[in-house]
């Protein structure tokens, strides 16, 4: 189920998932426009492996790679990497850490800090979101605090399993109770919006072809 809803999801847009959910009147759903993809003309569409995480002076270099490495070694299958590192130092993604996830099956990461190694995650075609680049590394700098908990980008709180989506517009977050709804609506809305972009091109005002398809 989840991987078909995946797929389904990954088909979407982010500008018409978050046209469903506003008509729903949800909010705080759309993550902080300052993450931007590597691979901008591609979608990233799955639930969320989420992992929060401290930076402080003084941590011992092995210990931190230790953690790292745990960290890699449990995030799952058909998930995408998405964490808190509450750090705006170092890189929280690289060359290394792209192979391994990606050898894993995870779709891809979204870190709320800096990437490094984007020529090679570019190569191997591992779709990373972040906030800008930097070589510096986590070693002796940053640990794991918690994964598989609620973590807060910006003014979006991300559950585990939540649905994200994320594309050349921008991420959003689903409710994972409610993904399943989102994405029938937004499939129906894509149906929608393909007959107004048929009705336009064969010459309908495009008023008319608001009225006559209740949606533009």
């Amino acid at each position: 189920m989840t991987g078909e809803l995946t797929a389904r999801l990954e088909r979407c847009y982010s500008g018409v998932v978050h046209d469903v959910m506003r008509t729903r009147g949800l909010s705080d759903f759309v993550l902080p426009e300052e993450i931007r993809p590597l691979i901008p003309d591609k979608c990233l569409a799955g639930p969320a492996f989420t992992i929060d995480g401290m930076a402080g002076p003084g941590f011992d270099p092995h210990e931190t790679l230790l953690e790292w490495t745990g960290l890699l070694s449990r995030a799952p299958a058909g998930h995408i990497w998405v964490s808190q590192p509450n750090d705006r130092v170092v890189a929280h993604m690289g060359e290394l850490s792209a192979e391994t996830l990606k050898d894993k099956g995870v779709l891809g990461a979204i870190a709320d800090g800096y990437i490094r190694d984007t020529n090679f995650l570019l190569e191997m075609g591992f779709q990373a979101w972040g906030r800008g680049f930097s070589p510096r590394d986590i070693v002796g700098h940053w640990k794991p605090r918690a994964v598989d908990t609620d973590i807060t980008i910006g003014d979006v709180t991300i559950a585990p399993g939540d649905y994200m989506i994320g594309d050349r517009d921008g991420l959003i977050r689903i409710p994972k109770a409610i993904a399943p709804d989102i994405v029938g609506e937004a499939e129906a809305a894509i149906a929608a919006e393909n007959k107004v972009r048929t009705a336009i091109l064969s010459g309908m005002d495009p008023q008319q072809a608001y009225l006559k398809h209740g949606k533009f």
